[in-house]
């Protein structure tokens, strides 16, 4: 009977459990991966309107206002 132990687990048992933990870890990885790819491009893509934004008023007063 088992009152309040533990059942031992067989080797298929065991094995199973490894792997499902395998897979748990697999897709964590898979999972922190992905976001850190998304900052990523997110960053890039911030930089790529931050410098957009600062240099066509500048190059636009370079050529139109320069001329004074």
């Amino acid at each position: 009977m088992a009152n309040g132990k533990k059942q031992k687990m067989t080797a298929k048992q065991l094995k199973e459990r490894e792997e499902r933990a395998l897979e748990r870890q697999r897709l964590a990885e898979e999972k922190k991966k992905r976001e850190e790819l998304l900052k990523r491009i997110f960053v890039i893509a911030v930089c790529v309107i931050l410098i957009l934004a600062l240099s066509l008023p500048t190059m636009g007063l370079m050529f139109l206002g320069g001329n004074q």
